[in-house]
Protein backbone atom coordinates (compact mmCIF):
# COMPACT_ATOMS: atom_id res chain seq x y z
CA UNK A 1 0.00 0.00 0.00
CA UNK A 2 1.08 3.52 -0.37
CA UNK A 3 0.10 6.84 -0.06
CA UNK A 4 -0.70 8.85 -2.96
CA UNK A 5 0.35 13.01 -1.81
CA UNK A 6 0.26 15.69 -4.36
CA UNK A 7 -0.33 19.01 -4.75
CA UNK A 8 -3.94 19.65 -6.74
CA UNK A 9 -4.01 23.12 -8.07
CA UNK A 10 -7.81 23.94 -9.74
CA UNK A 11 -6.69 27.42 -11.23
CA UNK A 12 -8.95 29.35 -13.15
CA UNK A 13 -12.12 28.51 -15.46
CA UNK A 14 -12.83 24.55 -16.26
CA UNK A 15 -9.89 24.02 -14.06
CA UNK A 16 -11.36 23.43 -10.86
CA UNK A 17 -14.23 21.04 -13.31
CA UNK A 18 -11.84 18.65 -14.73
CA UNK A 19 -9.28 18.88 -12.03
CA UNK A 20 -12.42 17.52 -9.66
CA UNK A 21 -13.27 14.76 -12.26
CA UNK A 22 -9.78 14.01 -12.07
CA UNK A 23 -9.94 13.68 -8.07
CA UNK A 24 -12.67 11.53 -8.64
CA UNK A 25 -10.70 8.62 -10.47
CA UNK A 26 -7.95 8.74 -8.55
CA UNK A 27 -9.73 8.32 -5.38
CA UNK A 28 -11.29 5.25 -7.68
CA UNK A 29 -7.71 4.44 -8.01
CA UNK A 30 -6.90 4.46 -4.31
CA UNK A 31 -10.19 2.65 -3.62
CA UNK A 32 -9.21 -0.28 -5.77
CA UNK A 33 -5.72 -0.56 -5.15
CA UNK A 34 -5.68 -0.24 -1.13
CA UNK A 35 -3.73 3.57 -1.15
CA UNK A 36 -4.15 6.24 1.25
CA UNK A 37 -4.84 9.32 -1.05
CA UNK A 38 -3.38 12.76 0.37
CA UNK A 39 -4.24 15.70 -1.42
CA UNK A 40 -2.77 19.31 -0.90
CA UNK A 41 -4.66 21.43 -2.64
CA UNK A 42 -3.80 25.34 -3.61
CA UNK A 43 -4.89 28.38 -5.11
CA UNK A 44 -2.35 29.30 -7.99
CA UNK A 45 -2.74 32.13 -11.08
CA UNK A 46 -5.98 34.22 -11.53
CA UNK A 47 -7.98 32.60 -8.24
CA UNK A 48 -4.96 33.40 -6.49
CA UNK A 49 -5.17 36.78 -7.54
CA UNK A 50 -8.77 37.09 -6.45
CA UNK A 51 -8.20 35.81 -2.72
CA UNK A 52 -5.38 38.89 -2.82
CA UNK A 53 -2.63 36.75 -2.79
CA UNK A 54 0.79 36.49 -5.48
CA UNK A 55 -0.18 34.08 -8.64
CA UNK A 56 1.77 31.71 -7.19
CA UNK A 57 1.56 32.08 -3.34
CA UNK A 58 4.31 30.60 -0.92
CA UNK A 59 2.17 27.80 0.41
CA UNK A 60 1.31 26.90 -3.25
CA UNK A 61 4.76 26.89 -4.47
CA UNK A 62 6.13 24.73 -0.94
CA UNK A 63 3.33 22.48 -1.32
CA UNK A 64 4.71 21.35 -5.37
CA UNK A 65 7.95 21.30 -3.62
CA UNK A 66 7.37 19.13 -0.68
CA UNK A 67 5.03 16.75 -2.61
CA UNK A 68 7.15 16.88 -6.11
CA UNK A 69 3.64 15.62 -7.88
CA UNK A 70 1.49 18.60 -9.19
CA UNK A 71 -2.18 18.05 -11.23
CA UNK A 72 -3.09 21.53 -12.51
CA UNK A 73 -6.10 22.22 -14.16
CA UNK A 74 -5.74 25.59 -15.99
CA UNK A 75 -4.41 28.79 -15.54
CA UNK A 76 -5.78 32.75 -16.64
CA UNK A 77 -8.31 34.01 -19.11
CA UNK A 78 -9.40 37.45 -20.10
CA UNK A 79 -10.33 38.56 -16.79
CA UNK A 80 -7.08 39.28 -15.78
CA UNK A 81 -5.77 40.65 -18.89
CA UNK A 82 -5.28 44.52 -17.90
CA UNK A 83 -2.62 43.04 -15.45
CA UNK A 84 0.90 44.03 -17.11
CA UNK A 85 3.91 41.03 -16.74
CA UNK A 86 4.42 38.60 -14.11
CA UNK A 87 1.12 40.37 -12.52
CA UNK A 88 -0.83 38.46 -15.09
CA UNK A 89 -2.14 34.81 -13.67
CA UNK A 90 0.22 33.29 -16.59
CA UNK A 91 3.50 34.93 -16.21
CA UNK A 92 3.06 35.04 -12.40
CA UNK A 93 2.95 31.60 -11.73
CA UNK A 94 3.58 28.71 -14.75
CA UNK A 95 6.59 30.22 -15.62
CA UNK A 96 8.14 30.40 -12.21
CA UNK A 97 6.65 27.15 -11.22
CA UNK A 98 8.47 25.54 -13.76
CA UNK A 99 12.10 27.39 -13.88
CA UNK A 100 12.17 26.80 -9.79
CA UNK A 101 11.38 23.61 -10.26
CA UNK A 102 14.00 22.64 -13.00
CA UNK A 103 11.26 21.51 -14.73
CA UNK A 104 12.79 21.78 -18.32
CA UNK A 105 11.19 18.91 -20.20
CA UNK A 106 7.94 19.18 -21.56
CA UNK A 107 6.45 15.77 -22.86
CA UNK A 108 2.95 15.66 -25.22
CA UNK A 109 1.80 12.48 -26.37
CA UNK A 110 0.00 12.52 -29.77
CA UNK A 111 -2.38 8.94 -30.62
CA UNK A 112 -5.42 9.54 -31.93
CA UNK A 113 -8.28 7.18 -30.16
CA UNK A 114 -9.82 4.98 -32.97
CA UNK A 115 -12.86 6.19 -31.83
CA UNK A 116 -12.17 9.83 -32.47
CA UNK A 117 -10.45 9.47 -36.10
CA UNK A 118 -13.81 10.55 -38.06
CA UNK A 119 -13.74 13.83 -35.93
CA UNK A 120 -10.68 14.74 -36.92
CA UNK A 121 -10.84 17.63 -39.62
CA UNK A 122 -8.05 15.37 -41.47
CA UNK A 123 -8.56 12.19 -43.82
CA UNK A 124 -8.67 8.80 -41.68
CA UNK A 125 -5.86 7.60 -43.99
CA UNK A 126 -3.29 10.32 -42.31
CA UNK A 127 -4.26 9.24 -39.01
CA UNK A 128 -4.34 5.76 -38.43
CA UNK A 129 -0.90 4.65 -36.85
CA UNK A 130 0.10 7.97 -35.66
CA UNK A 131 2.01 7.41 -32.46
CA UNK A 132 4.52 10.09 -31.71
CA UNK A 133 5.47 12.27 -28.51
CA UNK A 134 6.59 16.24 -28.58
CA UNK A 135 9.57 16.39 -25.90
CA UNK A 136 9.43 20.61 -25.99
CA UNK A 137 12.55 22.01 -23.70
CA UNK A 138 10.29 24.12 -20.96
CA UNK A 139 13.08 26.20 -19.08
CA UNK A 140 14.77 28.38 -21.78
CA UNK A 141 14.26 30.26 -25.25
CA UNK A 142 12.67 33.64 -25.58
CA UNK A 143 9.91 32.78 -23.11
CA UNK A 144 12.58 33.23 -20.07
CA UNK A 145 14.91 35.59 -21.96
CA UNK A 146 15.24 39.35 -21.55
CA UNK A 147 12.13 41.26 -22.13
CA UNK A 148 10.77 45.09 -21.95
CA UNK A 149 10.20 48.17 -24.30
CA UNK A 150 12.09 50.87 -25.43
CA UNK A 151 11.84 54.10 -27.47
CA UNK A 152 12.19 52.18 -30.29
CA UNK A 153 9.52 49.54 -29.32
CA UNK A 154 9.42 45.97 -27.95
CA UNK A 155 12.07 43.16 -27.64
CA UNK A 156 11.99 39.71 -26.83
CA UNK A 157 15.20 37.74 -26.13
CA UNK A 158 15.87 34.38 -27.34
CA UNK A 159 18.74 32.54 -25.01
CA UNK A 160 20.13 29.08 -24.98
CA UNK A 161 23.14 27.38 -23.26
CA UNK A 162 24.46 24.32 -24.64
CA UNK A 163 23.66 22.62 -20.82
CA UNK A 164 20.60 23.33 -21.56
CA UNK A 165 19.96 21.85 -25.05
CA UNK A 166 22.15 18.86 -24.22
CA UNK A 167 19.77 17.64 -21.26
CA UNK A 168 16.79 17.84 -22.76
CA UNK A 169 18.46 16.07 -26.25
CA UNK A 170 19.48 13.63 -23.71
CA UNK A 171 15.72 13.12 -22.38
CA UNK A 172 14.91 12.78 -26.56
CA UNK A 173 17.05 9.83 -27.14
CA UNK A 174 16.91 8.03 -24.11
CA UNK A 175 12.95 7.98 -24.75
CA UNK A 176 13.33 6.97 -28.58
CA UNK A 177 15.18 4.01 -27.40
CA UNK A 178 12.41 2.95 -25.41
CA UNK A 179 10.39 3.18 -28.14
CA UNK A 180 10.91 3.55 -32.26
CA UNK A 181 14.08 4.23 -32.21
CA UNK A 182 13.71 7.95 -33.89
CA UNK A 183 14.33 11.39 -32.88
CA UNK A 184 13.16 14.51 -35.49
CA UNK A 185 14.87 17.24 -34.36
CA UNK A 186 13.00 20.70 -34.98
CA UNK A 187 14.69 23.91 -35.02
CA UNK A 188 15.21 27.06 -37.78
CA UNK A 189 19.02 26.89 -38.28
CA UNK A 190 18.47 28.32 -41.40
CA UNK A 191 18.06 31.78 -39.97
CA UNK A 192 18.81 31.46 -35.68
CA UNK A 193 21.88 31.53 -34.25
CA UNK A 194 20.20 30.02 -31.23
CA UNK A 195 19.17 27.02 -33.48
CA UNK A 196 22.26 26.70 -35.15
CA UNK A 197 23.78 25.92 -31.97
CA UNK A 198 21.07 23.51 -30.74
CA UNK A 199 21.33 21.49 -33.94
CA UNK A 200 25.05 21.39 -33.46
CA UNK A 201 24.91 20.08 -29.41
CA UNK A 202 21.61 17.40 -30.74
CA UNK A 203 24.43 15.78 -33.12
CA UNK A 204 26.64 15.53 -30.63
CA UNK A 205 24.31 13.67 -28.48
CA UNK A 206 23.22 11.09 -31.30
CA UNK A 207 27.19 10.03 -31.02
CA UNK A 208 25.94 8.24 -27.57
CA UNK A 209 23.04 6.76 -29.28
CA UNK A 210 24.20 4.93 -32.45
CA UNK A 211 20.72 2.65 -32.16
CA UNK A 212 18.41 6.00 -32.47
CA UNK A 213 18.04 7.63 -35.81
CA UNK A 214 18.68 11.62 -36.21
CA UNK A 215 16.75 13.69 -38.42
CA UNK A 216 16.64 17.18 -38.56
CA UNK A 217 13.60 19.37 -39.85
CA UNK A 218 13.17 23.76 -39.86
CA UNK A 219 10.20 24.47 -37.68
CA UNK A 220 8.18 25.64 -40.63
CA UNK A 221 8.95 22.26 -42.90
CA UNK A 222 7.55 20.41 -39.60
CA UNK A 223 4.23 22.34 -39.76
CA UNK A 224 3.55 21.07 -43.14
CA UNK A 225 4.51 17.64 -42.59
CA UNK A 226 2.95 17.02 -39.25
CA UNK A 227 -0.23 17.20 -40.92
CA UNK A 228 0.93 15.01 -43.81
CA UNK A 229 2.90 12.38 -43.02
CA UNK A 230 2.34 12.16 -38.64
CA UNK A 231 2.95 8.27 -39.20
CA UNK A 232 6.72 9.17 -39.77
CA UNK A 233 6.86 10.60 -36.57
CA UNK A 234 8.19 8.93 -33.44
CA UNK A 235 10.42 10.95 -30.64
CA UNK A 236 9.92 14.78 -31.88
CA UNK A 237 12.29 17.40 -30.03
CA UNK A 238 12.54 20.89 -30.05
CA UNK A 239 12.83 24.42 -28.25
CA UNK A 240 10.51 26.30 -26.18
CA UNK A 241 7.95 28.65 -28.61
CA UNK A 242 8.23 25.92 -31.55
CA UNK A 243 7.18 23.19 -29.23
CA UNK A 244 4.37 25.20 -27.71
CA UNK A 245 2.92 26.37 -31.60
CA UNK A 246 3.71 22.15 -33.06
CA UNK A 247 1.72 20.95 -29.72
CA UNK A 248 -1.59 22.96 -30.53
CA UNK A 249 -1.11 21.88 -33.51
CA UNK A 250 -0.52 18.34 -32.82
CA UNK A 251 -3.93 18.15 -30.90
CA UNK A 252 -5.76 18.60 -34.22
CA UNK A 253 -4.36 14.98 -35.00
CA UNK A 254 -6.55 13.41 -31.99
CA UNK A 255 -9.98 15.17 -33.07
CA UNK A 256 -10.24 17.33 -30.02
CA UNK A 257 -7.58 18.93 -27.84
CA UNK A 258 -9.41 17.84 -24.37
CA UNK A 259 -8.25 14.57 -24.68
CA UNK A 260 -4.50 15.43 -24.82
CA UNK A 261 -2.34 15.40 -20.91
CA UNK A 262 1.10 16.45 -20.74
CA UNK A 263 4.12 16.48 -17.89
CA UNK A 264 6.56 18.96 -17.38
CA UNK A 265 9.13 16.74 -15.46
CA UNK A 266 12.99 17.22 -13.98
CA UNK A 267 15.52 15.08 -14.00
CA UNK A 268 14.38 13.15 -10.94
CA UNK A 269 10.69 12.17 -10.17
CA UNK A 270 9.30 15.68 -9.28
CA UNK A 271 6.42 16.34 -12.44
CA UNK A 272 3.47 18.66 -13.18
CA UNK A 273 0.39 17.31 -14.83
CA UNK A 274 -1.99 19.30 -16.95
CA UNK A 275 -4.19 19.30 -19.91
CA UNK A 276 -2.65 21.10 -22.92
CA UNK A 277 -6.41 22.98 -23.46
CA UNK A 278 -6.72 26.21 -21.46
CA UNK A 279 -8.95 27.19 -18.39
CA UNK A 280 -11.90 27.78 -21.56
CA UNK A 281 -13.96 30.78 -19.37
CA UNK A 282 -16.59 31.06 -21.72
CA UNK A 283 -17.62 27.08 -20.70
CA UNK A 284 -16.69 27.41 -17.19
CA UNK A 285 -19.32 26.34 -14.90
CA UNK A 286 -22.05 24.83 -17.34
CA UNK A 287 -20.58 20.93 -16.99
CA UNK A 288 -19.67 20.73 -20.71
CA UNK A 289 -15.56 20.88 -19.95
CA UNK A 290 -14.13 17.71 -21.42
CA UNK A 291 -12.08 16.20 -18.30
CA UNK A 292 -10.32 13.34 -20.48
CA UNK A 293 -7.05 15.37 -20.85
CA UNK A 294 -7.07 15.69 -17.00
CA UNK A 295 -7.80 12.57 -16.24
CA UNK A 296 -5.27 11.36 -18.46
CA UNK A 297 -2.73 13.50 -16.75
CA UNK A 298 -3.34 11.95 -13.57
CA UNK A 299 -2.60 9.23 -14.81
CA UNK A 300 0.98 10.37 -16.56
CA UNK A 301 1.11 11.75 -12.34
CA UNK A 302 0.57 8.07 -11.23
CA UNK A 303 3.34 6.68 -13.43
CA UNK A 304 6.19 8.99 -13.68
CA UNK A 305 5.81 10.89 -10.07
CA UNK A 306 4.68 7.96 -8.15
CA UNK A 307 5.89 5.06 -9.63
CA UNK A 308 2.42 3.37 -10.15
CA UNK A 309 2.22 2.05 -13.35
CA UNK A 310 -0.74 -0.35 -12.91
CA UNK A 311 -2.57 2.48 -11.35
CA UNK A 312 -2.02 4.65 -14.11
CA UNK A 313 -2.54 1.99 -16.72
CA UNK A 314 -5.99 0.98 -15.07
CA UNK A 315 -6.90 5.19 -15.73
CA UNK A 316 -6.23 4.68 -19.12
CA UNK A 317 -8.17 1.51 -19.69
CA UNK A 318 -10.75 3.82 -18.06
CA UNK A 319 -10.59 6.35 -20.26
CA UNK A 320 -10.20 4.31 -24.10
CA UNK A 321 -13.46 2.39 -23.03
CA UNK A 322 -15.35 5.58 -22.02
CA UNK A 323 -14.29 7.17 -25.68
CA UNK A 324 -14.95 4.00 -27.23
CA UNK A 325 -18.48 3.41 -25.77
CA UNK A 326 -19.79 7.35 -26.37
CA UNK A 327 -19.77 8.24 -22.25
CA UNK A 328 -18.05 11.45 -23.24
CA UNK A 329 -19.07 15.16 -23.01
CA UNK A 330 -20.74 16.94 -26.00
CA UNK A 331 -17.80 18.58 -28.11
CA UNK A 332 -16.72 14.13 -28.73
CA UNK A 333 -20.40 13.82 -29.86
CA UNK A 334 -21.77 12.62 -26.36
CA UNK A 335 -23.94 13.75 -23.77
CA UNK A 336 -22.60 12.99 -20.38
CA UNK A 337 -21.81 16.21 -18.18
CA UNK A 338 -17.97 16.89 -17.15
CA UNK A 339 -18.40 15.21 -13.53
CA UNK A 340 -20.22 12.43 -15.23
CA UNK A 341 -17.75 11.44 -17.64
CA UNK A 342 -15.21 11.13 -14.13
CA UNK A 343 -17.79 9.26 -12.21
CA UNK A 344 -18.22 7.06 -15.79
CA UNK A 345 -14.40 6.30 -15.52
CA UNK A 346 -13.75 5.60 -11.68
CA UNK A 347 -16.75 3.42 -11.98
CA UNK A 348 -14.59 1.54 -14.53
CA UNK A 349 -11.58 1.73 -12.52
CA UNK A 350 -13.22 -0.16 -9.65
Amino acid sequence: MATLNFTYLPGDGIGPEVGAAALEVVAAVAEKFGHDLSVEEHLIGGAAIDAGLKPLPDATFESCQRTGAILLGAVGGPKWDHLKGAERPELGSLLPLRKRLDLYANIRPCRPFAALIDRAPLRPERLEGVDFVVMRELTGGIYFGDKGRDNLGAYDECRYSEAEVRRIAIKAFDLAKTRRGKVTSVDKSNVLETSRLWREVVEDVAKDYPEVELQHLLVDAMAMHMLTRAQDFDVILTENMFGDILTDEASVLCGSMGVIPSASVSGGTTGMYEPIHGSAPDIAGQGKANPIAMILSAAWMLRLSLGLEAEAAAIEGGVEAAIAGGHVTGDLGGTLSTSEVGCWVADHVR
